[in-house]
């Protein structure tokens, strides 16, 4: 396994490259070049934002099929969810955008003794790479905030649900609309004072080109998310707040570990299910079923 790994991060690195070559930078995306500029990073977020990963992992541990079904993780970065669902079994491929995060993965897996069973340069808009109702259930976990124009996050979805097959699982994720007015709140309120037109056209539009310390972003409101799947041949299931009450206050909670830790992260499912609770948090994960 490890030796397999290792020969999937070599290619990719070659890969790399290849593409760094020449001009081939003016061809990429903003969201391309900042994921491929800093890809630790969104390794280590998710060890920042331990509830967020906890309480997803819960969901996909609740409604995905039981291993060792295929499962499709398209916009995973560096595989902190690919990796862990194959620790528990699952025939994963890992598709993203990004070829600096798609070798780290290959690196992470390798560490942690997993098999990815593919790893696979893709963009969410289209996944030619599949065939129609490939996997048993597909995560689209992280491209529908960077896709500012509605048309691109319903070809996503589209191609999204093309691959699932009938009866499989989709799962997807948003940032709220307001996640980002929290959290320079928290952290620097006066970036909001000196950029207001940039913070109204997010809060009447969600859009934020190129947004400060972070990419192109769309931030979603709760009803838009079941919205958009719809009309996409899917069931809705369930949707989660993936911080659940805790959003920008989970500072302590990161400190706890054992049963303290367990109570929380069980405390937080069980709220982020709650309606309420949606507006509130950073992410939404939202659960269907492909008719």
């Amino acid at each position: 396994t490890n030796g397999t790994c290792e020969t999937m991060a070599t290619r990719w690195q070659a890969r790399i490259d290849q593409a760094r070559a020449g001009d081939s930078q003016a061809d990429m995306t903003n969201v391309e070049r900042y994921y491929d500029a800093d890809a630790h990073n969104e390794w280590a977020r998710l060890d920042r934002d331990r509830i967020e990963f906890a309480v997803t992992l819960r969901a996909l541990d609740e409604y995905l099929p039981s291993a060792p079904s295929r499962v499709l993780d398209i916009g995973g970065g560096p595989g902190r969810y690919a990796i862990e669902l194959a620790r528990r079994g699952y025939d994963v491929t890992l598709a993203d955008i990004s070829e600096v995060e798609l070798s780290l993965a290959t690196e992470k897996a390798a560490e942690a003794g997993v098999r990815l069973s593919s790893v696979v340069k893709a963009d969410a808009r289209e996944l030619r790479q599949f065939e129609d109702g490939a996997f048993d259930a597909v995560l689209l976990m992280g491209p529908l905030y960077h896709l500012i124009e509605d048309s691109d996050r319903r070809r996503a979805i589209a191609e999204t649900v093309r691959v699932a097959r009938a009866g499989g699982i989709v799962m997807a994720t948003n940032i709220t609309r307001y996640a980002a007015i929290r959290f320079w709140a928290k952290r620097d309120p006066m970036q909001v004072v000196d950029h207001r037109a940039v913070y109204e056209q997010q809060i009447a539009t969600g859009k934020t080109p190129n947004a400060v310390g972070f990419t192109d972003m769309y931030l979603m409101r709760p009803a838009e998310l079941a919205a958009l799947f719809e009309d996409a041949s899917l069931v809705h299931i369930v949707t989660v707040a993936c911080e659940g009450v805790v959003s920008m206050i989970r500072e302590k909670l990161n400190e706890l570990d054992g049963e303290p830790w367990d109570y929380w992260v069980d405390l937080n499912y069980r709220l982020g299910k709650d309606p309420d609770t949606h507006g509130l948090a950073e992410h939404l994960v939202y659960v269907g079923r492909k008719t």
